[in-house]
C-alpha cells in the first residue's frame, strides 16, 4: 500500500489531499475520456459513457460501504451546509423536537438551520470543555418521539471523533460524516441518514454524497421546493438536472483506489498508522506539544495541537511550511496547529511530520 510523494506534504483540512494515481489517471483521460474525444467534462449527463460512471462510482460506493439495499444513495450539490437545511425542512415539522449533539461549530451551525423549521435541542454538549470530548453513547438524552437525533462524526475544528455511535432505536439517527466518512468500516444500518462533502475523503470539493433510508424518503416532507426535495434525486438516480459530473468522476476513481487498497478495513488500519506517528511524538514530548483532544476521543483524520510556548507557533509553522508541510495552521477560530490525515494522506507524509516536530523540538528546547 506504498503510496507516491509529492513535492509537498499536503495536510490541509479541505478540500484536501487526493490521491496522487487517481490525479494522474485524471490527467491521462482529460482530453479524450475512454475513446470519446471529448474530455468527462464536456460529455452530456444523459450520455452512455457519463452513465457508466455514474452508475459505477454509486455500486462501488454501496458495495465498499457496505450499504443495505434499502437504502438509497444520492449525489447532490451545495456541500454539508445545504443539508443542515435540508434535513429539517424535510423531517422537521412545526412543533416537533429533534435532538443534536453539540460537539462542535459544525453541529452548531446545524442545529441553528434546524430552528427555522421546528424545535431543535440538545441531547449534549461538549462545549464546556471546549469540545475537547466525544460524549459517551449512554449519555444522549433525547425523546422516543423525537423527528430525529443528529451527531457529527468527526469534528475538524477540535479533532475528536466518535468511536461508536448510539442505537436510536425507532428515533432516526442522523450524522454529517463529511471529514471521516469512508475511513473506516461502520454499521451504515445504523443510521437514517448519512451526510458527506466529498472535499475530505472522497474527491473535489463540489458533491456531496447523502445515504438516506427509503422509509425515510417515503416520510419525508413533500410541500417543499423541487430541489430541495430528496425524492426528487431519488426518483431519477441524482439526475433531476445536469450534476456535477467531473466530480462524481473523480469520486468513482478515488473509491477505485480504495478499492485497490483492500477496502476499508485496508484504509482504516492504515490511517491509525498515520494518526500514531503523530500522536506519539505529542504524547512523548513531555509537554512541548499539547494536543487539545483527551486520548479516548482523538480523531484519526484532524490531529490538533499547539505548543506549550505559544511564542515558537509561528516559528514552528514558518519553518514547516519552509519543509514543504502545507495546511498545518489551526483553524482561524482556534489556532494551534492541525495536521489533517485524510485517507489519501500518505504514511511518508505522517512520517516526515513526526521526524520534524522532534527535529524542531530538539532545536528549541
Amino acid at each position: 500500500m506504498k503510496q507516491s510523494i509529492r513535492s509537498v506534504y499536503n495536510f490541509n483540512a479541505g478540500p484536501s489531499a487526493l490521491p496522487l494515481p487517481v490525479l494522474e489517471k485524471a490527467q491521462q483521460e482529460l482530453v479524450d475520456f475512454r475513446g470519446t474525444g471529448m474530455s468527462i467534462m464536456e460529455l452530456s449527463h444523459r450520455s452512455k459513457a457519463y452513465d457508466d460512471v455514474h452508475n459505477e462510482a454509486i455500486a462501488r460506493l454501496k458495495r465498499l460501504f457496505s450499504i443495505p439495499d434499502n437504502y438509497e444513495v444520492l449525489f447532490l450539490q451545495g456541500g454539508a451546509s445545504l443539508q443542515f437545511s435540508m434535513i429539517p425542512m424535510s423531517f422537521l415539522n412545526p412543533g416537533q423536537k429533534a435532538g443534536y449533539v453539540m460537539t462542535g461549530a459544525w453541529a452548531e451551525k446545524a442545529f441553528d438551520e434546524a430552528k427555522l423549521f421546528g424545535e431543535p435541542y440538545q441531547v449534549a454538549s461538549t462545549k464546556e470543555n471546549n469540545h475537547s470530548t466525544i460524549p459517551g453513547v449512554n449519555d444522549l438524552q433525547y425523546n422516543e418521539d423525537d423527528a430525529y437525533v443528529h451527531l457529527t462524526s468527526n469534528n475538524t475544528i477540535y479533532g475528536t471523533q466518535w468511536k461508536e455511535f448510539p442505537d436510536t432505536g425507532d428515533v432516526p439517527l442522523i450524522a454529517d460524516m463529511s471529514s471521516d466518512i469512508m475511513s473506516k468500516p461502520i454499521d451504515v444500518s445504523k443510521f437514517g441518514l448519512i451526510y458527506a462533502g466529498a472535499q475530505k475523503n472522497l474527491g473535489p470539493s463540489g458533491v456531496t454524497v447523502v445515504i438516506i433510508r427509503k422509509d425515510l424518503l417515503e416520510r419525508s416532507n413533500q410541500e417543499i421546493p423541487t430541489m430541495l426535495n430528496y425524492n426528487t434525486h431519488a426518483k431519477s438516480n441524482s439526475l433531476y438536472h445536469t450534476p456535477p459530473t467531473f466530480g462524481i468522476y473523480m469520486l468513482g476513481e478515488v473509491l477505485r483506489w480504495i478499492d485497490e487498497l483492500g477496502g476499508l478495513e485496508a484504509v482504516a488500519k492504515q490511517n491509525e498508522e498515520k494518526a500514531k506517528l503523530i500522536y506519539d511524538v505529542i504524547d512523548g514530548s513531555g509537554g512541548f506539544y499539547r494536543g487539545h483532544a483527551e486520548p479516548e476521543s482523538r480523531s484519526l483524520m484532524n490531529i490538533t495541537f499547539k505548543l506549550a510556548d505559544e511564542s515558537l507557533e509561528k516559528k514552528f509553522l514558518d519553518q514547516a511550511k519552509e519543509a514543504g508541510f502545507v495546511g498545518l495552521n489551526g483553524h482561524r477560530s482556534v489556532g494551534g496547529c492541525r495536521a489533517s490525515t485524510y485517507n489519501s494522506v500518505p504514511v511518508e507524509a505522517c512520517l516526515a511530520l513526526s521526524e520534524f516536530m522532534t527535529r524542531f523540538q530538539k532545536n528549541n528546547s
